[in-house]
């Protein structure tokens, strides 16, 4: 960093007063770790901002009973041995200042500088403001946090550091609060450090986080590891002798280490695959570390000389490097006794970024310089969370997308072009359609997997090739959001789908609005000006079209918004009318539907109307409205809100499929069902649902959901369905 861009500290204040003094023990251990990469000015600075913090932590002690400042001393501590930079370093001491102390952001500012100070404000929580429920809040905090680490991904390394010192204390909390902090520890942080490459920070909150949350199941693998450690321990090391003496007569020098897997790596594989413990032989591991990338395919071939690899389990992320930039060669052994046996292959570079990801050579990189792979496929992440949060309808919204996509198994699929696309796994054609770009997302109509056409919900396999087929008037199906699995994939068509429900009520509010002024024979272009800005200003809408949008919604009245806006403003005859209940009269014009409304006109699930029933509509709060035939027994009770229930009728012609529910009584003989969905598919009807209700022993009711196009469909429908051998009776509930 610049000296310039490091505001020079002001002496009158570098006095600790005598219970900071205290803690200046807690400073030596990292100048020492200071003192192996950054000059003696800058590890001079860092120490004020340690004396600094020191003087506003005064009085504040952790549970354990240290004071204070020795946290972000140790968070400090832990980013030294990623070699951070000095601004990070300082922004790690004085992280908890703003939020814990009386100190404000501007005077960090004009000790420290605006570097400082926004990495600082990054990690700050959101304490200001107050949030209905912790989850909110969580959420909220969880969106600021990551949208600070957009602008600088220092912001995330500082928030792990700091939850790496946090869970390493973790054993002063209550066992109710070590739990949940476990938990979103698991659940959030290290996804977070995974997707980064910070694998030296995930695997210790990992097995941390899994202590807490699982003590038993933690006790109980670690016991059963150290026992496997005795019988295996010597097959190992057996193995790496040999791997060491074939390298040698190779004439290819590598470094080999065998390591013990974690607790919780274990765990996770016999929960992914539901196997016991003794189910899972690669306890052990071999990692080699060769000097080039072509010696890490010349390893490669030498072990499996050496045993047989296992078939299917060879991957190659040196040629298609994970999303956080991970690069390795995997294979999996037999091994002597038939053990399996994990081997990774990497160059001394790869190990690095392996271990610290993003942090890896942080001084080393220039402004300039957009860096190694790890680096580049974070940028593309970050850039991916800030589409994601614009389109996110809330903080809630945000953390559940985030969270999807914090845990991605790899499948790697191809563009016609060649093109190599990285999805989680159980991505689907249209996850790669809005991997592609936003528009292919929202336009796409068909797919080709291998040149052969496929469902859009087809979930993707490794190697495959994906044609995405567009149509310039189509739109996202809410259904997608059934199937799809990233991310973005969700967030685009949540937008989208938000913005076209928006279109959809604004234009039914118009319709309800203006037919409500024609029962109060005014027009809708005849609304007074003046009359019409004081009633969005008492409702707090900036323009028409929100009034419209609540109405259309069901949010607000449209009979009363019409009374308000045409009643005589000298007079409270207007307001005495607001709790008049209107009902269903033979003098209110009805509204028309015609079956293409989508997200604002709902068909009511008790009685699925169909276009030639009588109907009534009901206002639903959010919803629309929802339409139910006359006869239906929720119909009756026009009395309790009779100012939400409408006059409806269908247009003519009403287009589109509907619902229809019919039950069948027939006898219970083989190829009864097929007969009758072959009598159904005769006359152009299709099946959604079939429901069974065996009587007894040779009667069946059968309760079937067709789609049918109105009334006369349904009844050709149901006559053809008569005609079936064994078919006693068929009625419409």
């Amino acid at each position: 960093m610049p000296e310039a861009s490091v505001p020079q500290p002001q002496p009158e204040k570098l006095v600790l007063v005598a219970e900071a003094a205290e803690a200046e023990i807690y400073f030596a251990p990292l100048a020492m770790t200071l003192a192996t990469y950054i000059d003696p000015e800058g590890i001079a600075h860092v120490r004020d901002a340690f004396i600094f913090g020191a003087n506003s932590h005064v009085g504040q002690a952790r549970q354990s009973g240290e004071p204070y400042i020795s946290h972000p001393v140790a968070v400090a501590e832990i980013l030294a041995g990623l070699h951070m930079d000095e601004a990070t370093l300082t922004a790690a001491i004085l992280h908890d200042v703003i939020e814990d102390t009386a100190v404000a952001r501007e005077e960090i500012v004009a000790r420290f500088g605006e570097e400082v100070a926004r990495l600082v404000d990054g990690v700050s929580k959101l304490t200001q403001i107050r949030f209905k429920s912790k989850a909110e809040a969580q959420a909220a905090n969880f969106r600021k946090m990551m949208m600070a680490m957009v602008e600088d991904v220092r912001v995330i390394l500082i928030k792990l550091a700091d939850r790496l010192h946090n869970m390493r204390t973790l054993g002063v909390m209550r066992p109710d609060k070590r739990r949940r902090i476990a938990r979103e520890t698991l659940d959030i942080y290290t996804p977070i450090a995974s997707r980064l490459g910070l694998n030296s920070l995930r695997h210790e909150l990992e097995d941390m986080g899994f202590a807490a949350l699982y003590p038993t199941r933690y006790r109980v693998i670690s016991e059963a590891v150290r026992k496997a450690r005795g019988n295996r321990k010597e097959i190992v090391a057996g193995i790496e002798e040999r791997f060491i003496h074939r390298f040698g007569e190779e004439g290819l020098r590598v470094q080999i280490d065998a390591r013990e897997k974690r607790p919780y790596s274990i765990y996770r594989k016999m929960m992914q695959k539901h196997l016991s413990f003794k189910e899972v032989f690669d306890v052990f591991a071999v990692r080699i570390v060769a000097r080039t990338v072509d010696d890490c395919y010349r390893a490669l071939g030498i072990v499996h000389n050496l045993y047989k690899p296992l078939p299917g389990r060879f991957k190659d992320y040196i040629a298609i490097p994970k999303a956080n930039g991970y690069q390795s060669l995997h294979t999996i052994l037999f091994g002597p006794h038939g053990i399996p046996l994990e081997v990774q292959i990497r160059t001394n570079e790869m190990h690095q970024f392996a271990e610290s990801g993003i942090a890896a050579h942080w001084l080393y990189k220039s402004s300039h310089d957009h860096g190694t792979v790890t680096q580049a496929r974070a940028r593309e992440w970050l850039r991916d969370l800030l589409e994601i949060q614009q389109k996110a309808g809330n903080p809630q919204e945000f953390l559940e997308s985030v969270k999807v996509d914090l845990f991605p198994d790899e499948v790697y699929v191809f563009t016609p072009m060649g093109e190599i696309i990285e999805l989680p796994r159980r991505a689907t054609v249209v996850d790669f359609a809005y991997a592609i770009h936003t528009d292919v997302g929202n336009h796409c109509v068909a797919c080709k997997i291998d040149r052969r056409f496929a469902p859009l919900s087809t979930p993707l396999e490794n190697g495959q090739t994906i044609e995405i087929i567009t149509a310039e008037g189509a739109e996202p199906n809410p259904n997608w959001l059934s199937f799809v699995v990233t991310a973005r994939a969700r967030a685009n068509i949540r937008n989208y789908l938000k913005n076209l429900q928006d279109s959809e009520a604004i234009k039914l509010g118009h319709r309800l609005l203006a037919k409500s002024l024609n029962a109060e024979s005014v027009d809708f272009n005849d609304i007074k000006t003046d009359r019409l800005k004081r009633l969005l200003a008492e409702y707090h809408h900036d323009g028409l079209s929100d009034l419209l949008r609540e109405i259309g919604l069901g949010n607000r009245m449209a009979p009363l918004v019409a009374r308000l806006l045409v009643a005589d403003e000298n007079t409270s005859e207007a307001a005495q009318s607001l709790g008049a209940p209107t009902g269903i009269s033979a003098a209110q014009t009805p509204i028309i539907i015609s079956g293409t409304e989508g997200l604002v006109v709902d068909f009511a699930k008790c009685c699925h109307p169909i276009p030639g029933d009588a109907v009534v509509g009901f206002l639903s709060t959010g919803r629309g409205i929802v339409v139910h035939r006359h006869d239906c027994s929720n119909a009756a009770d026009v009395g309790v809100h009779p100012e939400r229930w409408l006059a409806v009728n269908w247009a003519d012609p009403a287009l589109g499929d509907y619902q229809a529910l019919i039950v069948i009584h027939a006898k219970n003989v083989r190829g009864g069902l097929a007969r009758i969905a072959s009598a159904a598919a005769e006359t152009g009807a299709d099946i959604d649902d079939v429901r069974f209700d065996d009587r007894d022993v040779n009667l069946t009711i059968i309760t079937v959901t067709l789609r049918v196009s109105d009334r006369v469909h349904l009844a050709r429908v149901m006559r053809r369905i008569k005609q079936v051998p064994d078919v006693v009776k068929v009625l419409r509930p």
